[in-house]
């Protein structure tokens, strides 16, 4: 007998049908492609996947969710025309944030007025403030793993310098990620070119030294023991500190016309 199946006996209608009653509605079925869809919308909100990142492949997909590739294409297929999700280039599905005309326009006011980018840097200052202290209080394991890898990148001294930017910002977004907010998450997201230009500006321009280097290394040393230790409000100075360091440099005339400069940049 199949295992959600009643005997008509038990019942108690046997052969005959009962009448309709308005307080009960027929339940329809979900097909599994749905509950997938929905799964994956589970780890979206909740960061666990984060936007930019790519998902598994379909056939990954399907044995670790044991379902069949047609309901994980499916599911992916919902995810897409909702605007969650898109497809690579290549091959492959990332999560996205449903707001990239946005990234292009912030693109278009940095490069109309350099004080502009200053305004993103009080900005992130304020929001990676809260981030740090929210990373010391939610941050699991895997995510602590990733704030040590990303500072370890930075520490590493055969790294070549073309990588500054990119560590310096892996760093930053692994305390975002870290944070357990896919709303924070979702806005890092939508800075997308901007904020990678920020980085590139400050790593490469405003602080380009080997004494600036160390400075920001071991101010980021300082915001991961702050996480790693559960100190929300040290983790919260300490990247407050770091962040000032960085805003300093914007009221310095030089670093008035650098910043100028990089705007006009297509």
């Amino acid at each position: 007998m199949p295992e959600n199946s009643v005997p008509a006996a038990e019942e108690g209608t046997a052969g005959r049908s009962l009448p309709p009653d308005p307080r009960f509605q027929q339940i329809p079925r979900e097909h599994v492609a749905d509950r997938v869809a929905r799964e994956l919308l589970r780890l979206i909100a909740r960061g666990e996947l984060a936007p930019g990142e790519r998902l598994p492949g379909e056939r990954q997909l399907a044995e670790m969710m044991s379902v069949s590739r047609v309901s994980v294409r499916a599911a992916l297929q919902q995810l897409k025309a909702q605007g969650v999700v898109s497809a690579v280039q290549g091959g492959g599905t990332r999560v996205i944030a449903a707001a990239e005309a946005i990234d292009s326009g912030l693109a278009h006011l940095i490069r109309a007025d350099a004080g502009n980018l200053h305004d993103l840097a009080e900005i992130r200052a304020n929001l990676e403030v809260w981030a740090a202290r929210r990373a010391a209080v939610n941050a699991t394991r895997a995510q602590l793993a990733e704030i040590e890898a990303a500072l370890a990148a930075m520490a590493d001294p055969a790294r070549p310098a073309r990588f500054k930017a990119e560590d310096d910002l892996r760093f930053h977004l692994a305390i975002a990620k870290a944070s357990g907010s896919a709303v924070y998450m979702h806005l890092m997201t939508v800075l997308g070119e901007v904020l990678e230009r920020s980085f590139a500006f400050h790593r490469y321009s405003l602080y380009a030294t080997p004494e600036d280097d160390a400075r920001f290394l071991e101010q980021h040393r300082r915001v991961a023991e702050a996480v790693r230790a559960r100190d929300p409000e040290a983790a919260g100075a300490r990247m407050a500190e770091h962040l000032a360091s960085v805003l300093a440099s914007y009221s310095d005339g030089g670093a008035a016309t650098q910043t100028r400069r990089l705007a006009l940049q297509p």
